[in-house]
């Protein structure tokens, strides 16, 4: 999920194994709208993540995570140092669960619905640059796909 759909869960949006993704927190507007259409989702996570956020006390405006001053790439930061994980952002984590997804060969549609993106093209796009051996496996389908017609 993205920082600002993180910081946009209230209790209601929680399920059992799952986040409802309705809502967006920037530091720079009011506006909690989502960034596309898409972004509209249900998030699977597992039972530990499940119960560990069910343990965070609500916040006094309602959300789970407190978001005053948009600190949380500070806290990151301290949080990687303590575990000895190198720097990196909110994004970074989404970026490395993408990666993860595909290196265990997760359909690309699922990830894209996952990650809220517009469509396929754009998880493609950006993602695939990240994984070279996954480009040259695109590649070589639609080469093979092109030479049985």
């Amino acid at each position: 999920m993205r920082r600002g759909e993180l910081l946009a869960i209230r209790p209601e949006n929680l399920f059992e194994y799952g986040i409802q993704v309705r809502h967006s927190i920037s530091p720079t507007s009011s506006d909690t709208s989502l960034k596309t259409q898409n972004a509209k989702r249900d998030v699977s996570i597992n039972k530990e993540v499940y119960d560990l956020i069910c343990k965070i006390p609500i916040k006094e405006n309602g959300y789970i995570f407190g978001f005053s001053g948009f600190k949380q790439s500070e806290l990151l930061e301290k949080l990687l140092n303590e575990v000895n994980i190198n720097k990196t952002t909110f994004h970074g984590l989404r970026d490395t669960h993408a990666s993860f997804l595909f290196a265990q060969d997760i359909d690309i549609t699922y990830v894209s619905k996952r990650l809220g993106h517009i469509n396929i093209q754009t998880t493609q796009n950006y993602y695939l640059e990240l994984m070279p051996e996954k480009k040259h496996q695109q590649d070589a389908d639609a080469l093979n796909l092109l030479s049985s017609l």
